[in-house]
């Protein structure tokens, strides 16, 4: 098995850290235990020359950086995280256009099988767009038309919407998305095979619409900075090839063995609300204030959460045949930010970070696969917190219109109590 991050930025994308770079995803995926991860913004002319520049082919339509480019200097690297990591190339398109009377926004992923297939791919969109102003270009293209001109390059590239359930920018969102795959992609809809769950949602609330069984969910970071490469991810069982990585996505689910999800309640647009005013709803409260704010009368963001519940034609806890693992993990630094009650971008979590990879292993193995007695041994308080993170033993304030939830793992009365257990390493 192998875990893959198959969507995520590169520094000329907007509102991107300019440290990511290859050689700093590159480090940070071992740091976090990713083994594929994406390039990201592969239609951008500067991007795709660096890749093209930096870039060796590995196994078919999977790259790895060419040994010159290998040595980072700003990010250690503790000799129990050092693997080989392997890129796939992927980047995300955003599509704004107006179909049955309503303007669309919604993101897609697309995967290509190699670099000759992408340069095809970035003359096509440049005859239709700008892609030279950002590292995700924005097009006037139909989804279904942008689908079209990918399927007419090549068979082998993959179209995946991305997270689905955002109310802005996704094919489900509330504010300007589709109630179906088919009503966006209309006799093309059969060329879709995976969705991305996105940091909003998880797989149980997908499964709640039996009319997307039929498709696999995955789940990326959509990263904006190497140290949030990973937040969600994808299992594959197959081989770390383009061919068998597609095959699992169109055809052998199965060698899907499922995604790591943050909890949902901690994405930024899972719960309804108004940020402006500090107002998270559930959707029956929404519903009461009839969509707008009962101080205002400003329109509220409806959420993932409310979204979801619209167009489920099943209830909560139903697990289709279909259904593959999920493991929900929370973000090391955020555990030991609140372990330590001091900023996640703090020196102090920065350092006991590196000093648990260096005892324990990536952040992955720490997080999802190490044996509570051996995190234990390092110490006490974070084997506690992350034996309560495994179980979904969760202290929850749900994200709303663009504020990220918080999810804790400890009252603060507890943690208090638990200050002679020094978290020294």
């Amino acid at each position: 098995m192998f875990i893959a991050d198959l969507h995520i930025h590169s520094k000329y994308s907007r509102a991107c850290s300019k440290n990511l770079d290859l050689p700093n995803i590159n480090a940070w995926c071992q740091l976090k235990g990713i083994d594929l991860v994406s390039t990201g913004d592969f239609t951008y002319p500067a991007w795709f020359k660096t890749l093209n520049n930096e870039f060796e082919e590995t196994a078919t339509g999977i790259y790895s950086l060419k040994k010159e480019y290998l040595d980072n200097h700003h990010v250690h690297i503790p000799e129990s995280c050092k693997r080989p990591v392997r890129f796939i190339l992927s980047t995300e398109i955003s599509l704004i256009y107006k179909k049955n009377d309503k303007v669309r926004k919604v993101h897609h992923v697309i995967l290509a099988p190699n670099l000759e297939t992408i340069a095809k791919i970035n003359i096509e969109l440049d005859k239709r767009g700008n892609i030279r102003s950002d590292g995700r270009p924005i097009l006037g293209l139909d989804s279904k038309e942008l689908l079209k001109i990918l399927i007419s390059i090549s068979p082998d590239i993959q179209l995946i919407p991305a997270h689905v359930w955002t109310p802005h920018f996704a094919i489900f969102g509330s504010v300007s998305g589709f109630d179906s795959v088919e009503e966006c992609f209309d006799e093309l809809s059969g060329h879709i095979c995976a969705l991305e769950t996105g940091l909003s949602s998880d797989p149980p609330m997908n499964w709640r619409l039996s009319k997307n069984d039929k498709y696999v969910l995955v789940s990326n970071s959509d990263a904006h900075s190497p140290q949030k490469l990973g937040r969600e991810a994808t299992v594959f069982d197959c081989d770390m090839t383009y061919p068998a990585i597609l095959n699992a996505l169109r055809k052998d689910h199965n060698k899907v063995a499922g995604t790591i999800e943050f909890y949902p309640e901690e994405g930024k647009y899972h719960a309804d609300g108004i940020r402006s005013e500090n107002l998270c709803l559930t959707p029956e409260e929404t519903k009461k204030n009839k969509f707008v704010s009962p101080k205002t009368g400003k329109k509220i963001t409806v959420g993932v959460l409310h979204r979801v519940s619209d167009l489920a034609d099943r209830p909560s806890g139903v697990k289709p045949k279909t259904a593959r693992g999920v493991w929900y993990i929370i973000p090391l630094t955020e555990i030991i930010s609140e372990i330590l009650k001091v900023g996640e971008a703090s020196k102090k979590v920065n350092e006991m970070y590196f000093g648990l990879l260096e005892k324990i292993g990536p952040e992955f193995y720490i997080l999802k696969d190490a044996p509570i007695a051996s995190i234990k041994e390092v110490n006490h308080i974070l084997g506690e917190a992350v034996q309560r993170m495994r179980e979904g033993k969760t202290i929850v304030k749900p994200g709303y219109d663009g504020e990220y939830g918080i999810i804790k793992l400890f009252r603060d009365d507890e943690l208090a109590s638990k200050e002679q257990l020094t978290f020294d390493i």
